[in-house]
């Protein structure tokens, strides 16, 4: 399987060098912005559990019939 291409451009010196200078860089506002995403990613499974619930408590004849059939299912 091939690697995404930044691997072959890069080693593992390379990517280290690159965090070093992107910490120096964001280092102040790192935290927050991993904190806003941490959020974001607790709202989706939120929003996910709530679309399986959602799903579960429908009526059990409104999404169990096959195609063809009539309103009453016969």
């Amino acid at each position: 399987m091939p690697f995404p291409l930044i691997f072959g451009f890069f080693g593992t010196w390379d990517l280290a060098i690159i965090g070093f200078i992107a910490m120096l860089l964001f280092g102040n506002r790192l935290p927050t912005m991993m904190r806003s995403l941490g959020q974001g990613v607790q709202e989706f499974k939120k929003g996910v559990a709530g679309i399986e619930d959602d799903r579960d408590e429908q009526k059990p004849g409104d999404g169990n019939r096959k195609i063809g059939e009539g309103p009453q299912g016969a």
